[in-house]
Formats: C-alpha cells, structure tokens, sequence
C-alpha cells in the first residue's frame, strides 16, 4: 500500500516528490501605485515560499509603471501557479519567467547583475590587502579615510558573495546589496 501523502498547508503539497525547486527570476510589470508590492509579495508569503531577492523601479515616469525583479526558488508547477495568480492581479500589466525565457533561447539563465556597497575596516597589511583584492574584482573605492574603506561592487551573484567572503577577515564591517536586476537576452523586450 502506498502511504497517503498529507496536505502541507501549501496548496501545492499534491506536486510530485521527484520534483526539485529551482531558482527562477519573475519580471513583472505594475501600475506604480500604492498597495501593488504588498500584494504581489503577498503570493509568495501566503503559500509559505520565500523570495530570495526583490528590486522595485519606477521603469516608465510617463506611464506610471514599475518593474519587480523577483528571484525565488519553486518547483515549476508552484512558479506557474503563482505566475498565473499575478497575471489575475489588476495592477500587473505582464509578468515573464526570464529563467524560462533564457533556457527557451538557449541559455543557462538570464542576464543578472547585482550592486553591494561593502564597508571594510582595518589597519597595515589587511588595508593594503583589502584595495589590491578591489582591485582584482573591479570594486571602485567610493568612501575612505585612515580606518575604513566603502567599495561599490557590481557584477553577477556568485561575484558579489565571493567578494564579502574575502573581505571577511580582512575587516569586513557592513554590507548593503541592492537584489538582483535581471534582463532577457537578445533584441525581444519583456
């Protein structure tokens, strides 16, 4: 006999078990009015996902509408069920998977960068190591004086995360990271 499987609280909990949660990055388009942030994030919080990163721009002055660049991870079917809950919502004018859209076009993922300003205290030799390692990932020195240094960093994920794992032991202070900006590649807009 094979055992029932027992409802989550998720209304997914019927998804197959061979089934693995993927990062996925959703771009939707909104009207910029209040409350929309609150309920597209809504979605993800009331079936219990989290999202991993969220950016939110005003994209267009003119026309009134954001762009959310939304990273988080799901099975395919979950992504699906909540992509089509957002396009049901009346401020969402149009939400893409890009992790679909670039796996379509033949690429591993969407085009993602990431901006983190890394603050790095520290005196001597682990000053002199700090700026030479900036230097090695491209981090522009934005703010410093005799005890600290403040570098902007931009670059895919995995750079970022590596970049404050080596400033760790060399005075790693405070880190501030925007979330991820993802585009589609190729000339097709969203």
């Amino acid at each position: 006999m094979t055992p029932h499987k027992s409802p989550t609280g998720s209304a997914y909990f019927f998804v197959k078990e061979t089934e693995r949660p993927r990062t996925h990055v959703l771009a939707v388009v909104v009207d910029n009015v209040p409350g929309v942030l609150a309920r597209v994030i809504g979605l993800f919080s009331g079936r219990g996902y989290n999202i991993e990163s969220l950016t939110v721009s005003e994209t267009s002055h003119e026309k009134h509408l954001s762009r959310i660049t939304i990273v988080a991870s799901g099975t395919a079917h979950v992504l699906e069920q909540i992509k089509k809950q957002l396009e049901r919502m009346v401020p969402v004018h149009r939400v893409v998977d890009l992790t679909l859209v670039a796996e379509a076009r033949g690429y591993d993922k969407p085009l993602e960068r990431e901006l983190a300003l890394v603050k790095v205290a520290g005196k001597g030799d682990h000053r002199v190591e700090a700026l030479r390692l900036a230097d090695a990932f491209r981090a522009t020195v934005i703010d410093a004086n005799t005890e600290h240094f403040i570098f902007e960093i931009t670059g895919r994920v995995s750079k970022i995360e590596q970049f404050i794992a080596i400033m760790e032991p060399l005075g790693l202070v405070e880190v501030c990271r925007t979330g991820v900006a993802a585009m589609s590649r190729g000339k097709e807009g969203m």
